[in-house]
């Protein structure tokens, strides 16, 4: 199919639908009318979305067909229901579309990671100027350890949580800057990489796997969905399609600031984990094992609940309601 002569071809119907799903008091022409373009153009959506998938023409027409469907009901959903819907549907569908951008900010963080580990552990020269002999070897026997007890746990499980909550809203506000993702990708595995060295220097790789697991693969894998998702309001912005660059930067911002509430709770989690886990006197495969099921729990709601989301011609987009009583999915 294409799209745009497509779009082209049925555009002065789906602006009057639109028109008519604005008018609160139709009259009975107008109602017929409305219920037969709201037919045709629930058949044109479906055909977009086995056709083509997620679009901008189709995310338009989605929100004409909602708003003639409230319309219709003249029913107003109920507050826990529309939070329901959001932690069912719409966030886990934004979470969905920025599912292979996030395994390629991880991949670029284990090779940035890689390479700054190889580097400081083959050159001697390299390795000196990361600091005093005394300082590093206190880092790697002492610091580094030390940290993960240095605070009560609920004080040390905020404070993590606040960080890095911070970090993940950077990442999706500044987006748009287009440097700021990639910024902050490097210095994250720069410091990865350098800690590693200096730890594997003194014989201590191991404790810096081991402390870092339990809490580090869900705060890891949140940082680089959080980095995925600024990357795309940037793209939105340089190439936005057949919208507008407000349009698209509108769309895609608001469905991707969706992505900072899941990230805020999978961070919690994190801290959570790190605060009060990390530091117990536990055996270690019960405490990464820990780790790992909170982030198979969250892999699960990304491309599982997201996928089934997705196919259901959800994208995450949201828009308010007229009244302002809730968000819609554009789809």
């Amino acid at each position: 199919m294409d799209l745009d002569a497509y779009a082209a071809a049925h555009g002065a119907e789906w602006q009057r639908l639109a028109q008519l799903a604005r008018n609160r008091r139709p009259s009975g022409p107008e109602a017929d009318e409305l219920i037969e373009r709201y037919q045709t153009g629930a058949a044109q959506l479906a055909t977009i979305r086995t056709t083509v998938g997620g679009s901008a023409q189709g995310e338009h027409l989605s929100l004409a067909l909602w708003r003639a469907r409230l319309l219709f009901t003249g029913v107003r959903r109920n507050p826990l229901h529309a939070l329901a819907i959001f932690a069912v549907v719409q966030l886990p569908a934004a979470l969905y579309r920025v599912r292979w951008l996030t395994l390629a900010v991880a991949a670029a963080t284990v090779a940035i990671s890689a390479a700054y580990f190889v580097w400081l552990s083959t050159d001697a020269r390299a390795f000196a100027a990361l600091g005093l002999p005394s300082d590093l070897q206190q880092y790697a026997e002492e610091d580094f350890v030390g940290y993960y007890s240095a605070y009560s746990e609920a004080g040390f499980a905020a404070q993590v949580w606040t960080n890095n909550a911070w970090i993940a809203a950077q990442c999706v506000m500044f987006g748009i800057l287009g440097l700021w993702v990639p910024y902050v990708i490097f210095q994250n595995a720069q410091g990865l990489g350098v800690s590693a060295a200096v730890m594997n220097h003194y014989d201590r790789l191991d404790q810096f796997f081991l402390y870092i697991s339990p809490h580090g693969q869900l705060e890891l894998y949140a940082i680089f969905l959080a980095a995925a998702a600024g990357l795309m309001i940037f793209w939105s912005w340089i190439a936005p399609g057949a919208r507008t660059r407000a349009q698209a930067l509108a769309q895609d911002g608001r469905a991707f600031f969706t992505v900072v509430v899941g990230l805020v709770v999978a961070l919690f989690v994190s801290g959570v984990i790190e605060g009060f886990v990390t530091r117990q006197d536990w055996p270690w495969p019960i405490k990464i094992g820990i780790g790992t099921v909170a982030l198979a729990a969250f892999l699960v709601y990304q491309w599982v609940v997201g996928r089934r989301a997705a196919r259901a011609g959800e994208t995450g987009d949201l828009e308010e309601y007229e009244t302002g009583s809730r968000r819609a999915v554009s789809v």
